[in-house]
């Protein structure tokens, strides 16, 4: 039951929302997503056939771009491995072109021995502004079944997905796939190391903290920065008083004007455009990992990260906020 206590004098805050200023253009990328020739192109098609040979007495070799295709598809329309199958079939039948789909066992096979995958990512002009965050995806099967139902403890329970996303574009500039207890600051080398592009900042939440993070970022470029709030209960290093580091910094600022202006300061805020992308994810390609060898699941892991940016390349809205009374 509400509470009517000061109804009267209680500030009201109008609802805010978000008008999109290049609808048409956003609307028909809207639509290309769920068009065949989107995810089938014609450049995918040229590679197909071009290393594509039978060898006498045995299974056709297909291109790393035609499994890719055919991993994207999965993933996008939510199929198994033999209704990916037919549904490469089908549309090589409605095309008219002499073109051999994958058979579901190949792809099983193939995507084990894929080390990486274009992630289909456009860099901006500029530096990058990194987005750094984890979240964790169920693994298929009877795991939570067996446990609750038996007592037994699933060796299959959940895999720990990190991502490294660009402020400006909010492509997934890299992503990394861990078991579930491997700890978040551990995993921001290795994000840094798929990355080529200048890196101007790296935002993470508290989990982050601590001096082994700044170190591992320092490593890559003095010039970064790093902006990660320090947890309460953090202290000052050895050094604060004759060379204060970049996590003393922060760590003074909160404790003289507050964290709500030390965010503000440091534009912290936009670390939720990387929450806004773990929900993109779990939301077009579900919360849940198919594959069941670890080698696989790597490969659906970076299919994904290519579905999602391929997506946004098609179209990305252009809004801006706006009160209610204004709408």
């Amino acid at each position: 039951m509400p509470n009517k206590f000061n109804a009267e004098r209680r500030h009201h805050i109008p609802k805010m929302r978000h008008f999109v200023r290049n609808w048409p253009e956003y609307e028909s990328g809207l639509r290309n997503r769920g068009s065949l020739t989107f995810w089938v192109t014609p450049q995918a098609m040229q590679l197909w056939p071009a290393q594509a040979r039978s060898t006498p007495g045995g299974q056709s070799i297909y291109s790393n771009q035609a499994i890719q295709t055919s991993l994207m598809l999965r993933l996008v329309f939510g199929q198994a491995l033999r209704q990916t199958e037919g549904l490469m079939r089908s549309i090589f039948q409605l095309l008219e072109i002499d073109l051999k789909a994958p058979d579901h066992t190949t792809l099983s096979r193939r995507s084990m021995t894929l080390k990486a995958l274009p992630r289909q990512c456009a860099l901006p002009a500029g530096p990058l502004h990194l987005l750094i965050d984890s979240t964790g995806l169920k693994l298929f099967g009877a795991g939570e079944w067996l446990q609750e139902k038996h007592g037994q403890k699933s060796r299959r329970s959940w895999r720990k997905l990190h991502l490294a996303v660009d402020a400006s574009t909010g492509h997934i500039e890299a992503s990394v796939l861990t078991s579930q207890d491997v700890d978040d600051p551990s995993q921001v080398g290795p994000l840094l190391d798929q990355i080529e592009h200048k890196v101007a900042s790296v935002t993470a939440d508290g989990a982050y903290d601590g001096e082994p993070t700044y170190e591992r970022i320092v490593q890559r470029d003095t010039q970064i920065d790093v902006i990660i709030p320090p947890r309460v209960t953090a202290q000052p290093s050895a050094q604060f008083e004759a060379a204060p580091t970049t996590r003393d910094n922060h760590l003074l600022m909160i404790q003289s004007l507050g964290r709500l202006e030390w965010q503000e300061a440091y534009g912290y805020g936009k670390r939720a455009l990387v929450e806004t992308t773990m929900g993109r994810f779990k939301a077009i390609i579900g919360p849940k990992l198919r594959a069941r060898d670890p080698r696989g699941q790597q490969a659906e892991a970076n299919a994904a990260v290519a579905v999602l940016n391929r997506m946004l390349s098609a179209g990305r809205p252009n809004s801006v906020r706006t009160s209610a009374a204004a709408v």
